[in-house]
């Protein structure tokens, strides 16, 4: 009886980290302290990513003008570890991770969405980013570009 608790335990937990990485964006992790202790130990910044993932607009520019392209990608794998903070409506979230990202924005003050959160791999806060357009030659090309969004992170990584 005792070996049948800790088999239905340990599918309990696996599940329940296959639910928490499956509702992430690819190469994105969604426990704070994996990506806060990863961060640390590769000397990397952690960029916390607070979306409303499936209703935001200005959320949802983002990741498809920025974190979607191959520049932002290759850039996040040598120099970043990304942490997803998401507020869905149509998707349903862990208990665990609705509690986690409530604190966070609590934590960090969030008061709407995208909101990007900077810190160092010792936890310190670097920057409170958005969405940004870069410079366009008409008003209605306004878009985030990778290559602005990098020089950014660029300049916090250097200090």
């Amino acid at each position: 009886m005792k070996n049948l608790r800790s088999l239905a335990l340990s599918a309990v937990v696996f599940a329940a980290l296959f639910v928490s990485s499956a509702s992430a964006k690819p190469g994105w992790l969604t426990n704070f302290k994996e990506a806060q202790d990863e961060a640390k130990a590769n000397k990397k910044l952690l960029l916390l990513d607070f979306t409303g993932s499936d209703w935001c607009g200005w959320c949802i520019k983002l990741e498809r003008e920025v974190f979607a392209k191959p520049e932002f990608k290759e850039y996040a794998s040598k120099n970043l570890i990304l942490l997803e903070v998401d507020f869905p409506r149509g998707k349903d979230l862990p208990g665990t991770q609705k509690v986690q990202n409530n604190h966070l924005a609590q934590q960090y003050g969030v008061q709407g969405f995208p909101t990007i959160i900077v810190l160092d791999g010792e936890g310190k806060r670097l920057a409170e980013l958005g969405y940004e357009a870069g410079v366009p030659a008409d008003a209605r090309d306004m878009k985030a570009t990778p290559e602005a969004f990098i020089a950014t992170l660029e300049k916090l990584r250097k200090g």
